[in-house]
C-alpha cells in the first residue's frame, strides 16, 4: 500500500486560486500514475487530471482544461494541483490517488488520500 499525504483545501472566492499537495510513502514503487479525483455532495466521484510518475505525461478532464495544473516534484513522490480561475461548481472534496495505471477512472487507483474539501463561493 501507498499512504498518501494531502494538504492544501480551504475556502475561496470565485475567480480565486488554491493549490493543493499530495505525498507519497510507502510501496511507492508500483505506483506509476498519480491522479487528482473530486466528488461533490450526491454526486459520483470524478477523475480530474493525472500525471505519469516516470514522465511528463499528464491528462485533464475537460471540465478543468485551462484552469488545473497537475505537477510532480521527484525524490518525494509529491503531485501538486494549481487550480486557477476557480468557480462555485469545482466546490468539493478532493482527492489523490496512486496505482499502476493512467486513467480518470477511480477504480484503477487502490491508495488514496483522505481527501481535502475545497469550497469556492
Amino acid at each position: 500500500h501507498v499512504q498518501l499525504v494531502e494538504s492544501g483545501g480551504g475556502s475561496v472566492q470565485a475567480g480565486g486560486s488554491l493549490r493543493l499537495s499530495c505525498s507519497g510513502s510507502g510501496h511507492t514503487y508500483n505506483t506509476y500514475c498519480m491522479g487528482w479525483f473530486r466528488q461533490a455532495p450526491g454526486k459520483e466521484r470524478e477523475g480530474i487530471a493525472f500525471i505519469g510518475t516516470g514522465g511528463d505525461r499528464t491528462y485533464y478532464a475537460d471540465s478543468v482544461k485551462g484552469r488545473f495544473t497537475i505537477s510532480q516534484e521527484y525524490g518525494k513522490n509529491t503531485v501538486y494541483l494549481q487550480m486557477n480561475s476557480l468557480e462555485p461548481t469545482d466546490t468539493a472534496m478532493y482527492y489523490c490517488a496512486a496505482g499502476q495505471s493512467c486513467s480518470l477512472f477511480p477504480s484503477d487507483y487502490p491508495d488514496w488520500s483522505q481527501g481535502t474539501q475545497v469550497t469556492v463561493s
